[in-house]
């Protein structure tokens, strides 16, 4: 079995098409689509794109799934950047009543087994929650009472849109990367499983995706845009904010 797992698409479609020819080309059996989907300028256009795959998909929800479905629900309570609040809102408003119904079942973790890998957990930030951040440089000893919990061979992420591959304690941890907002280089991010596990950067026409993007009515569509598609933040400077360390 070959395994495609796809992490943080943040609604930015050319991205994702991007992505999915690259998948359809490495002949890959299955799709694990791992959270954060949504909370950018095309959510709903990326929804319908990995509903009407016709691999067999399994998601799980994301720190931003799970942000739109309580703002759905009752509001969003969270401390957030006023920014973010207006693109959670907006992104709810978006939505169709289909789109919420499928991502209320998504669960938070998936956990399945290949015959060389051994057993995977796929998680979004950490299996214990959405929202912890760790990078390939926060320090061991931080993560370990939360991996050394862990009964599965390797664990899947995303969240800080960083590629890595590290071991913590006794556990293999592979970040995916992200799909529609990187850090680093710009392009799309992807992990591919099956007798190993292997890194894909997929380049694409980011002039055009820029062009798309900016004709949305994303709130803040422009800054998306020239700061997280065109121009992203530098890995170094993620790095700094995102693992825990000075």
């Amino acid at each position: 079995m070959k395994i495609a797992a796809i992490y943080d698409i943040h609604g930015n479609q050319p991205a994702l098409e991007a992505v999915l020819l690259d998948i359809y080309r490495s002949d890959v059996d299955q799709i694990i689509v791992g959270g954060d989907v949504v909370l950018g300028p095309m959510s709903c256009e990326c929804l319908d794109m990995l509903l009407a795959v016709e691999l067999p998909v399994q998601f799980i929800k994301g720190n931003c799934e799970v942000a739109v479905l309580e703002e759905l629900k009752d509001g969003f309570k969270g401390k957030l950047p006023q920014s973010v609040l207006e693109d959670i809102r907006w992104t709810a408003q978006q939505l169709h009543p289909i789109h919420e119904e499928v991502m209320k079942n998504w669960p938070m973790t998936i956990s399945l087994k290949m015959e060389q890998l051994g057993e995977i957990l796929f998680c979004h930030a950490t299996p214990e929650n959405e929202n912890d951040n760790f990078t390939s440089i926060t320090p061991e000893e931080m993560l370990l009472p939360v991996f050394s919990k862990v009964e599965q061979d390797i664990v899947v992420c995303g969240h800080t849109h960083m590629q890595f591959d590290r071991t913590i304690g006794n556990t293999r941890v592979l970040n995916a990367g992200s799909v529609g907002m990187p850090f680093g280089k710009p392009g799309a991010y992807w992990l591919q499983l099956d007798s190993e596990a292997k890194f894909h950067h997929v380049e694409y026409d980011i002039d055009s995706a820029v062009e798309r993007i900016k004709k949305t009515h994303y709130p803040h569509a422009l800054e998306f845009a020239e700061n997280n598609v065109k121009n992203p933040p530098s890995a170094e400077t993620m790095l700094k904010v995102l693992s825990g360390v000075k």
